[in-house]
C-alpha cells in the first residue's frame, strides 16, 4: 500500500486517528451520534425551523474548495477543509437569516432591478478581470461590448448575474436600512481624530498584586462559588486531546537543494534549445494544476504571487526566460507571455527540493518498517514498539478541538500536499470531551484570579501612601526611598497605548487627562494599580484635521456602517434557535462509508 501511494503521490501520511477532524472525536463520545443514514432530506441544521440540508452544506463546502484549489493551485489539507466546513455553514445560517429578515421587512427584488444592476453595478469581480480593464482601470465600455456579446450567453453569464444580484440587492436594502441614520458629527469626528493623534509620555510607579503573598489575603469557597454562579459562560471549553507523535522527516540537504537547481537549469537549456516551454511544463512541472495548461497562472496584476517569483516575473521581457528562481515552493523556471501596465500573463515549471534518491531510500525503508509495525493497528502498545524498535522518539502533544496540531512550534500537517516534509504516525492517547467546566475544574482558575483581585485592593494603601509621599518630593525620590521603580514610557495615544501599560490599561486614559507633571492618586487596574505622572502632551493639529475631515468624515461612515451591520447579524444569530447536526450527520455519512 505504501509503494502505491508513493507512486502517486511520493509522499504518504500514516495515521491511527484522524486528530479532531470534523469535531468527530468529540462526537464519538457525547451519545449524540444518531443511526440513520445521511440522504437528500437530511437536515444539517435547522435555523428557527428552516432546514439546511446536509446535501446543500457539502455542496458549499465544494464550492469553497474548489475556489481555494483554484487559488493555491494545489490541494487542500483536512485541515483547511475543515475550516472551509465551518465557514460554510455559517454561510448558510447567515443566508437563512437573511432571507427570514427580508420576508418580515417585505423586501423584495424586481427584474428591473437586477436588470439596471447588471449593466451599470458590475460585481467587484469583473471590475477586477484583466480583460475588462483599460491601462489598469475597470473599463465600463468594455464590459457593456462583453454583457452584449454571444460569449456572455455562451458561459451562462447572463444567469449569474442574475442570481447574483438577486442575492446581493435585498442584501443592500436591508444593511441600508440597518444603518440608514449613522452619521458622524464634527464634534464625534475631531474627537475620534484626537484619539489617534493627542500623545502622551508618562513616567510611573506600578504596584504588582505578586510582592503580597496568598496566605496575606482570604478567600472563601462562597466567594469562589459565586463567581461561578455569575460567569459561569466564562468557562465553556474546547474539547482537548493528548496524542503521541513519531517522525520521520525527510531532511532536505544543501546537495539536494543544488541537484534541484542543476536540473532547473538543464530544463532551461532544452527550452532555449527549441523546446517547447509548454511541453516541458506538463512533463516536469510539480504544479499539478498549472502544469495540465502548459504551465500557465493565467493573467492578473501585481500582488497575485510570492515576492521573489514576483519580482523575478516583472523583472522578464514577453518571452523571455528566467533564470532559476527560489521561493518557498521550490525552484522555478518563469516566462512572461504578455504584459501590460501592470499586468503580466506568466506561465512557470515548478521543481520541488526533496531529497535525494539515496536519501529518500532510506526513509521509505524507515516508514515501511513503522507502517508494517503500527499504523492501523488497534493495540496501542505497538505505537511504542515501533518508537523503540526504530529508535524514534516520542513527542507528545495537546491538540485542542477545532485547531491544527503543533509540536514546539512546528505545524503537524493533515493529510495533503504539506505532508511532503516526512512521515507522520499519530497515537490518540486521551479524550477531553469540550463544555462548561464544572466548579471543582474551574474553582482553581477563580481562585487565582479574586486572590489577585484581593491583592490589588490590599495594595491601594500602599499606593495612596507612596503618592503621597511623591506628591511632596517627586516621583524619583519617593520611589528610591521606598525601593522601587519609575519607568518612563515613549509617547503613545488613546488608541495605540504602550507596552509598560499594558496591565493598567486605565493608566493609559488617565494620561490625557491628568495635570501635567502633577503625581496622580494611585489608578486602579485589574492587573495592578499605578501612580503616573504625565512629563509631556501634545495635542492634536485642528489644522490637519479640518483638512482631512471630509475623507475621514467618509471612512468613519463607512466603518461605522460595517460596524452596525456586524452587530445587526450578530444579534439575528444570537436570538436565533439554531439546532445544529452537524456532528450527528457526519457520524452517520461515516457509518455509511464504512
Amino acid at each position: 500500500m505504501l509503494q502505491a501511494m508513493r507512486a502517486s503521490a511520493k509522499y504518504i501520511w500514516i495515521i491511527i486517528v484522524v486528530l479532531f477532524v470534523g469535531g468527530f472525536l468529540l462526537a464519538q463520545t457525547s451519545g449524540l451520534l444518531g443511526r440513520a443514514p445521511v440522504t437528500s432530506t437530511t437536515a444539517a441544521a435547522s435555523v428557527n425551523g428552516e432546514d439546511i440540508l446536509a446535501t446543500t452544506w457539502y455542496q458549499t463546502t465544494q464550492n469553497l474548495e474548489q475556489e481555494a484549489t483554484q487559488r493555491g493551485n494545489q490541494s487542500i489539507s483536512l485541515d483547511e477543509r475543515q475550516r472551509l466546513m465551518d465557514q460554510a455553514f455559517d454561510q448558510l445560517v447567515t443566508d437563512a437569516l437573511l432571507r427570514q429578515e427580508y420576508r418580515r421587512r417585505g423586501i423584495t427584488v424586481t427584474d428591473d432591478e437586477i436588470l439596471q444592476a447588471a449593466r451599470y453595478s458590475p460585481p467587484p469581480q469583473l471590475m477586477q478581470a484583466p480583460d475588462l480593464q483599460t491601462d489598469g482601470q475597470f473599463d465600463p465600455a468594455k464590459y457593456q461590448r462583453f454583457l452584449n456579446s454571444p460569449m456572455a450567453r455562451q458561459q451562462g453569464l447572463l444567469f449569474q448575474l442574475e442570481q447574483y444580484y438577486r442575492t446581493e440587492i435585498p442584501k443592500e436594502k436591508l444593511f441600508d436600512q440597518v444603518a440608514s441614520d449613522v452619521y458622524v458629527t464634527d464634534e464625534q469626528l475631531w474627537r475620534r481624530f484626537q484619539d489617534q493623534h493627542d500623545s502622551a509620555q508618562t513616567s510611573f510607579v506600578a504596584f504588582d498584586p505578586d510582592r503580597i503573598s496568598d496566605s496575606a489575603v482570604r478567600l472563601s469557597d462562597d466567594e469562589v462559588r459565586a463567581y461561578y454562579d455569575t460567569h459561569k459562560k466564562l468557562f465553556d471549553r474546547p474539547g482537548t486531546a493528548k496524542v503521541s507523535i513519531i517522525i520521520i522527516p525527510r531532511a532536505v540537504s544543501v546537495a539536494d537543494s543544488a541537484a534541484v537547481r542543476a536540473h532547473a537549469l538543464a530544463l532551461r537549456s532544452r527550452i532555449l534549445g527549441g523546446e517547447k516551454f509548454e511541453d516541458v511544463a506538463r512533463a516536469e512541472s510539480a504544479d499539478s494544476g498549472s502544469a495540465v495548461n502548459g504551465g500557465s497562472l493565467g493573467k492578473g496584476p501585481k500582488g497575485r504571487f510570492v515576492a521573489p517569483f514576483e519580482n523575478a516575473a516583472f523583472a522578464l521581457k514577453p518571452g523571455e526566460i528566467s533564470q532559476p528562481v527560489l521561493t518557498p515552493f521550490g525552484y522555478h523556471l518563469i516566462r512572461v507571455d504578455e504584459r501590460k501596465g501592470d499586468t503580466i500573463s506568466v506561465r512557470h515549471i515548478l521543481l520541488r527540493i526533496q531529497q535525494g534518491d539515496s536519501a529518500a531510500a532510506r526513509t521509505d525503508r524507515r516508514a515501511d518498517s513503522l507502517a508494517r509495525i503500527a499504523a492501523s493497528s488497534d493495540q496501542p502498545s505497538k505505537f511504542d514498539d515501533a518508537a523503540r524498535t526504530l529508535h524514534i522518539p516520542v513527542i507528545k502533544s495537546s491538540v485542542v478541538e477545532g485547531n491544527a496540531v503543533t509540536v514546539n512550534g512546528q505545524f503537524i500537517p493533515s493529510v495533503g500536499p504539506w505532508a511532503e516534509d516526512g512521515y507522520y504516525l499519530a497515537r490518540l492517547d486521551s479524550l477531553t470531551p469540550g463544555g462548561t467546566l464544572s466548579l471543582d475544574q474551574a474553582k482553581n482558575d477563580i481562585r487565582a484570579y479574586l486572590l489577585r483581585q484581593k491583592k490589588i485592593d490590599a495594595l491601594l494603601p500602599q499606593a495612596q501612601n507612596f503618592a503621597k509621599v511623591a506628591a511632596a518630593s517627586s516621583l524619583e525620590s519617593a520611589a528610591k526611598l521606598m525601593n522601587l521603580q519609575v519607568v518612563s514610557t515613549k509617547p503613545f495615544t488613546r488608541v495605540t497605548g504602550v507596552p509598560e501599560l499594558a496591565q493598567a490599561p486605565e493608566a493609559v486614559g488617565a494620561a490625557f487627562s491628568l495635570p501635567l507633571h502633577t503625581v496622580s492618586e494611585p489608578i486602579k487596574s485589574t492587573g495592578a494599580v499605578v501612580v503616573e505622572r504625565v512629563d509631556n502632551r501634545f495635542s492634536a493639529s485642528r489644522a490637519a484635521f479640518e483638512a482631512q475631515k471630509d475623507v475621514l468624515r467618509q471612512q468613519a461612515v463607512q466603518q461605522l456602517k460595517r460596524q452596525r451591520v456586524q452587530e445587526f447579524l450578530a444579534n439575528l444569530r444570537a436570538v436565533a434557535k439554531i439546532d445544529d447536526r452537524r456532528k450527528q450527520v457526519e457520524a452517520s455519512a461515516r457509518r455509511t462509508t464504512q
